[in-house]
C-alpha cells in the first residue's frame, strides 16, 4: 500500500485566490501589486506547506502571509504611498438600471472605505469582507484584540461621518430652495 500525500496546500490554494487578490487589492489599491502579493504568497505558502497545521483554516493562513508579505516588503518599497488606487466605478461596471444603482452604491462605499487609513481599511476588510471573528483578526494582523475593536470602531465612526454629510448636504440644499421659492 502506497503512502498517501495528501497536501491540504497544493490541493486547495487555488481556491482562495480570489480571495487573496481581493485582500490584495484592500492593502495595495493597485491591481497589479494586488498579483504580485498574491503570487509572492502562493509561493511562500507552497515553499512552507509542511508549516500548515491540518485541521486548521487554510484561508487565514494564506492571509497571515500576504499580509506578512505586505509588511515586509511592499512597505519597504513605499509602494502603499498613494500610488495607484483602483477607481471604483471602472472596476465595478454591470447593466440594467438596478444593477446601475447597486454600482453607484458600491463604488461610493469602496470609495470611502479605500479612503479609511490603512489599518482601518484592512481591519474592516478581515471583518466585514472576510467574515473573520475579531480574534482572527487580531492575528492576521499581529494585534491586540482590543486594537481591532478600536480600528473598526473608528472606522464605523468615520464612514457614518461621511455618510451623515452626503445626506445632510442635499436636504440643507433643497431647505434653502424650499424656502426661498415660498
Amino acid at each position: 500500500m502506497a503512502a498517501e500525500t495528501h497536501d491540504p496546500v497544493t490541493e486547495d490554494i487555488a481556491n482562495e485566490l480570489p480571495r487573496l487578490w481581493r485582500y490584495g487589492l484592500v492593502l495595495s489599491g493597485n491591481r497589479d501589486t494586488a498579483e504580485e502579493l498574491v503570487q509572492a504568497t502562493c509561493v511562500r505558502a507552497l515553499e512552507r506547506s509542511h508549516q500548515f497545521a491540518a485541521g486548521t483554516r487554510l484561508d487565514r493562513w494564506l492571509i497571515s502571509i500576504l499580509h506578512s508579505i505586505w509588511l515586509n516588503e511592499v512597505r519597504s518599497r513605499k509602494v502603499r504611498q498613494g500610488q495607484g488606487l483602483v477607481d471604483a466605478d471602472a472596476v465595478l461596471v454591470f447593466d440594467g438600471l438596478k444593477a446601475t444603482e447597486t454600482n453607484i452604491l458600491a463604488g461610493q462605499v469602496l470609495r470611502e472605505v479605500q479612503g479609511l487609513p490603512e489599518a482601518q481599511r484592512e481591519t474592516v476588510y478581515l471583518v466585514y469582507v472576510e467574515g473573520m471573528t475579531y480574534r482572527e483578526a487580531a492575528d492576521v494582523l499581529a494585534v491586540p484584540i482590543g486594537t481591532v475593536m478600536s480600528r473598526l470602531a473608528a472606522a464605523r465612526g468615520r464612514l457614518a461621518d461621511l455618510n451623515a454629510e452626503a445626506i445632510v448636504a442635499p436636504e440643507e440644499g433643497s431647505g434653502r430652495h424650499g424656502r426661498s421659492g415660498r
